[in-house]
């Protein structure tokens, strides 16, 4: 189901793939039963009129559509927002996604795995914040703590949408280049991607995807300010805590 909102003169546009959504929940393992998969924003190159520039110019030099996404951890596409402008943070892209009609939903008490550019909420687990975090990290020490050993392991698991996104700008360049469409449209090609994407996964091993043991994180996660550090809903906090806890008695 996709639906699409006209803001100001340009579209912000969401897909909801239902279909890949139940796969998740019908091959999630007893050790995920709660963790549905992971969610993050990325960058795709955007063309805008002159006076929209400053606004779509964020991280990258040059303008950018924020999409966010969610992935299962089969790396198939669940949810996708396209069209916001690329100096939106995040959080306001994933505010937004909860917000509007038909838009995104975490069934209760299940949730996805979010870097640190994100709040710890009812639906959304983060890494610790000033805790070693990538494998690369630790190099050959192991987990001192039961937050090293969560943020390990976070990061192990949501390696899934980036690992998805590495895919989807491999296989499709028109997502990499800078694109001579109407903004609409561009919102559209990354929908229609994504689908794509989900299609060519369901007839088996994609190429595109960098195996687990390959792939090295491309940038760093997106950092919260004060304002989502104050938003964190301090009964996920002891949540995560207890999920932290327990892998480390278990380990």
């Amino acid at each position: 189901m996709a639906t699409n909102v006209k803001k100001d003169h340009l579209y912000v546009m969401q897909i909801f793939l239902a279909a890949a959504y139940a796969v998740t929940l019908a091959l999630r393992s007893k050790r995920r039963r709660d963790c549905i998969g992971a969610l993050d924003g990325t960058h795709i190159h955007a063309s805008v009129p002159a006076s929209e520039v400053v606004a779509f110019r964020g991280r990258k030099p040059y303008p950018t559509q924020n999409v966010l996404d969610a992935v299962d951890f089969n790396l198939r596409f669940t949810y996708v927002l396209a069209g916001w402008e690329g100096s939106a943070h995040d959080a306001l892209v994933l505010r937004d996604a909860l917000e509007r009609p038909n838009g995104l939903s975490v069934p209760e008490g299940k949730y996805y795995l979010v870097d640190a550019g994100y709040a710890t909420r009812p639906g959304f687990l983060s890494p610790y914040r000033g805790v070693r975090y990538h494998l690369k990290e630790f190099g050959s020490r192991t987990p001192a703590n039961h937050k090293e050993l969560y943020n390990l392991r976070h990061s192990s698991a949501r390696t899934t949408i980036e690992r998805a996104f590495g895919s989807l700008k491999g296989r499709f360049k028109i997502l990499t280049s800078r694109p001579f469409f109407p903004f609409k449209t561009q919102a559209e090609l990354v929908l229609a991607t994504c689908i794509l994407h989900n299609y060519i996964l369901s007839g088996g091993e994609d190429v595109f995807i960098p195996s687990e043991e390959e792939w090295t994180p491309h940038r760093p996660p997106s950092q919260s300010n004060t304002r989502e550090q104050r938003e964190e809903a301090q009964e996920w906090v002891a949540h995560r805590e207890t999920i932290a806890c327990n892998m480390w008695a278990n380990k």
